[in-house]
């Protein structure tokens, strides 16, 4: 039985939040103690949309940050970005020719993010699963953390890994990827809008939870998030109507690592005002220390710097070694 290994990569957007922190970074944790873990910054998936130059490299080095704030250990996992391993890039284009244009048509990301003028997008924006794919099988790694927005993209990497292995009659050449999806996790709304997901695109910044926020940017943006007028209800399914408060709930639910169900029990009948206490005070005790800490890392980019070093290095050794593999069974030279 082969060994599990877990793959994941962050794009760097900068300003990461609080769902980006329950959605991953904290089972990222959580996974590297129970088997071997490779975690990325995907910059070139970043560039599919024009990034600034300065900006982005400030996002890397914060991104990398926040990966160090939260607990991950430099030791245990393997912390690079992208685009530092050539194998990703060089990959994407083998998977290129042998994935098909028919399942990329039916990637349903690239047509909500390209938007009504899709003629416009980048042909990075319509063809990252394709580098998303490399990104994963380059290591050939057995499991990938994913939302349920991004299934569809590892459906597609099995796809692509399945083909391959028929196409040059290397069967279980390429593992065929598993999800992991965390049983508990619920996706994180908007404190704005509980239909949509937490985003820093989100024009006001008081419809997100951000990662450096301070205690009293806590407390203002709880305060003011958008939640009911009637008390409590006991039961989920009353909840399902008014998605802001489900939201708020689920979120206390995350962070206290109690179940929704009992969180009801605590809470029913009880104004929306008495949740919003008590969650700004687990949300300062959880948030602010790790907000404290990516700002003090990043007062020293070079310790950041000698991480994705090292994380390179050690990404390298593996990337090159199945690389070799790769293009023997491609028939390159």
């Amino acid at each position: 039985m082969k060994k599990k290994l877990v793959f994941s990569g962050v794009q760097p957007t900068g300003n990461l939040h609080l769902g980006n922190y329950l959605g991953a970074l904290k089972n990222f944790v959580i996974l590297q103690k129970e088997m071997k873990c490779i975690y990325c910054v995907v910059d070139l998936h970043a560039i599919t949309i024009f990034q600034k130059p300065e900006d982005l490299n400030n996002n890397v080095l914060e991104t990398v940050a926040s990966f160090l704030a939260t607990g991950l250990d430099p030791k245990k996992s393997i912390i690079f970005n992208q685009s530092s391993v050539s194998g990703h890039a060089e990959l994407a284009w083998i998977f290129n020719c042998v994935s098909r244009i028919g399942w990329l048509n039916r990637m349903t990301q690239f047509k909500d993010k390209a938007g009504s003028d899709k003629e416009k997008a980048s042909v990075g924006l319509y063809i990252y699963p394709n580098l998303m794919a490399a990104d994963i099988l380059l290591y050939k790694a057995t499991h990938v953390p994913v939302g349920a927005d991004q299934k569809q993209h590892l459906e597609l990497a099995r796809d692509i890994a399945q083909k391959f292995n028929n196409d040059f009659n290397c069967s279980n050449f390429f593992p065929l990827p598993e999800p992991l999806i965390p049983k508990n996790v619920s996706r994180v709304m908007s404190l704005r809008d509980g239909t949509k997901k937490m985003s820093k695109s989100e024009e006001s910044d008081y419809s997100r939870i951000n990662l450096k926020d301070k205690e009293d940017d806590i407390a203002n943006k709880i305060k003011k998030a958008k939640s009911d007028s009637e008390a409590i209800p006991d039961n989920i399914k009353a909840l399902e109507a008014k998605p802001e408060a489900l939201n708020l709930l689920n979120i206390y639910s995350e962070i206290s690592n109690v179940s929704l169900e009992k969180v009801l029990n605590e809470m029913s009948g009880k104004e929306y005002s008495f949740l919003k206490t008590k969650l700004t005070d687990v949300l300062v005790n959880e948030i602010t220390p790790v907000g404290k800490e990516i700002k003090k890392l990043l007062e020293d980019k070079s310790h950041l710097m000698k991480v994705l070093k090292k994380g390179t290095e050690k990404a390298n050794i593996i990337a090159e070694e199945n690389l070799k593999n790769i293009r023997e069974k491609v028939g390159l030279i």
